[in-house]
């Protein structure tokens, strides 16, 4: 999945949410810097998110087809809470809506190497992996 479509992704996810206030693109806002990604507005915290993609290993970007690839979603656990951090958030809201071409969803801020870094890497079922920064 490339970073748009993956942008297009949260977009649908974060308006079901029911913990989320708004949510649009940041192209949307006015962002002219950043090509893909979303703002997410949770309570009275707005966080501008970029996505980035890697392609399978041993993919190249000519020829690429962004096809769908399917299987078990990544692992729910608790559903996001307007409380939440917006990287738990995130996180959260993107395994609650069981999307079959997610595998995993990675929050940087959890591993040990992490020291201050935080945003998001979702691993999907065709090997491509999407990272998503907060700035």
């Amino acid at each position: 999945m490339r970073p748009q479509r993956f942008g297009d992704l949260v977009v649908d996810i974060v308006k079901n949410s029911p913990t989320a206030d708004r949510v649009r693109t940041l192209t949307e806002s006015g962002d002219t810097e950043h090509p893909f990604g979303v703002v997410v507005t949770v309570g009275t915290t707005e966080t501008r998110w970029q996505f980035t993609g890697q392609l399978p290993e041993g993919a190249e970007h000519e020829g690429f087809l962004d096809e769908p690839v399917a299987g078990a979603p990544a692992p729910a656990g608790e559903p996001p809470r307007k409380t939440d951090a917006p990287e738990g958030w995130l996180a959260a809201a993107l395994a609650q809506a069981a999307a079959p071409e997610i595998s995993a969803v990675e929050r940087r801020s959890t591993q040990p190497e992490a020291a201050s870094q935080s945003g998001l890497t979702i691993t999907l079922h065709n090997g491509a992996r999407v990272f998503a920064h907060a700035f």
